[in-house]
């Protein structure tokens, strides 16, 4: 019998043998978003837009420096919730925003 303790699991990532519950805790741990310039982004953040972007669906263009405040973060460390007056359930992408100081 073998204990669950010494299990291990092949990470392809590192190429190493790791334990089982190292890459349990490994899995649980939630990516980092980070914007365009590389800083760490939390949820209530404000953000700057770096470039133009054309909105799908609403027909619109947000322009380079509109502020959005309070974004919120997703499952997907390259994506963020954001709030917009004109555009409701807006998602950007990370590598267009840079955060406010």
């Amino acid at each position: 019998m073998s204990d669950a303790n010494d299990d291990y699991i092949y990470d392809e990532a590192t190429g190493e043998w790791r334990p089982a519950s190292e890459m349990a805790e490994a899995a649980g741990a939630k990516p980092e978003a980070r914007d365009a310039a590389g800083n760490v982004l939390a949820d209530g953040d404000s953000v700057t837009l770096i470039k133009d972007l054309k909105v799908k669906g609403a027909g619109q263009t947000l322009k380079q420096g509109t502020v959005i405040r309070s974004i919120r973060l997703t499952e997907n460390p390259e994506e963020i919730d954001c709030r917009h007056e004109a555009i409701k359930g807006l998602v950007l992408r990370t590598e267009f925003v840079r955060k406010r100081g």
